[in-house]
């Protein structure tokens, strides 16, 4: 909490309707709650005062001065992308929601941590069915951290050069050394395969075990996540150089509820999201499958110029869905 001297130059300045001192005051405490690793409080204090996080800040641009590129094609070897999601914008089952409420208290008291020689996670492992929220939750966990969120581009990263995988991937441990960031291996079993497989070329067993050294020697400021659709083919050493594994799973008839009110909110609609009726209609769906169908009803309302958003459209842009998910399947 701020000081009693800066709490009292908050008000008066406030009071005297001085705006720029009033700023001023206030971007002071917001630097002292980052100082003391309340992200989530200084987040907050930001969009009250600024209408945005500090994730657009010049802090935010110097990443990109500084990204890691392919030599071979002089690519990006990572995106950078502005976090926008909270914790209450996903839903999680309730031990992947335990696991991120101990990681986000273990990161808040860093420093108690650290003066008992002890620190944070700092790899975490996402495994699970695509469109089931990994992507999504390693946004929520740079958000919550106040850190920006880091895609490791692995079409970029894996080269048909020899050699310049692993060259590639340690500039990216390098980068996520130097700056604080939550750095996202999206479908990272392209560079983690079981190198048992005997049908992959001698290269691609260097690359593994390159990748396993550098999870290894890691020691930066970053979180690393690893995401995956495809435990089942991951190199059996891969698991324990990670924290904490999270395991997404489709949702059940109560995450569709949750997903139903949280996804719904704002919209104007004709039924209830607890209804049983309603919840069963996205049985057998992913999260991703669920907002696609929400985003195609609520498209569909507001250009048919419709007040409220009715079961009927809901079923239309599921109707939608499954076509499009029997093309995929079928592809």
């Amino acid at each position: 909490m701020a000081s009693g001297k800066l709490l009292r130059q908050l008000i008066k300045t406030g009071s005297e309707g001085n705006l720029s001192a009033f700023r001023e005051a206030s971007e002071q405490v917001i630097r002292d709650e980052r100082d003391k690793k309340h992200h989530l409080l200084a987040n907050d204090l930001e969009k009250i005062l600024y209408g945005h996080s500090s994730n657009t800040s010049p802090e935010f641009s110097v990443l990109n001065e500084h990204l890691p590129k392919d030599l071979e094609k002089n690519l990006p070897l990572v995106q950078v992308r502005n976090p926008v999601r909270r914790l209450e914008d996903v839903v999680l089952s309730g031990v992947n929601t335990a696991l991120l409420d101990d990681l986000f208290e273990e990161y808040h008291r860093i420093e108690v941590l650290k003066s008992h020689g002890l620190r944070p996670p700092d790899r975490l492992l996402f495994c699970g069915p695509p469109g089931c929220g990994k992507t999504a939750t390693a946004e929520v966990v740079a958000s919550e951290l106040g850190l920006p969120l880091i895609i490791v581009r692995i079409d970029s990263v894996v080269s048909s050069y020899l050699g310049e995988t692993a060259s590639n991937l340690r500039q990216v441990f390098d980068f996520a050394a130097s700056f604080p960031t939550v750095t996202l291996f999206d479908e990272f079993d392209a560079i983690a395969k079981e190198r048992a497989d005997a049908s992959d070329h001698g290269e691609l067993k260097r690359v593994v075990n390159a990748f396993l050294q550098m999870l290894d020697d890691y020691e930066g400021k970053s979180l690393l996540i690893g995401a995956t659709n495809h435990d089942g083919i991951l190199d059996s050493a891969i698991w324990r150089r990670f924290d904490e594994v999270l395991v997404f799973k489709m949702p059940n008839l109560s995450q569709i509820r949750r997903l139903l009110s949280v996804k719904l909110r704002g919209l104007r609609r004709d039924f209830d999201v607890e209804d049983k009726n309603i919840i069963e209609l996205f049985q057998g769906m992913s999260h991703a499958d669920i907002e696609r169908v929400i985003r195609r009803a609520a498209k569909s309302m507001i250009l048919a110029g419709k007040e409220f958003l009715t079961e009927r459209l809901l079923k239309t842009a599921i109707q939608r869905e499954d076509a499009r998910r029997a093309r995929q399947k079928r592809a």
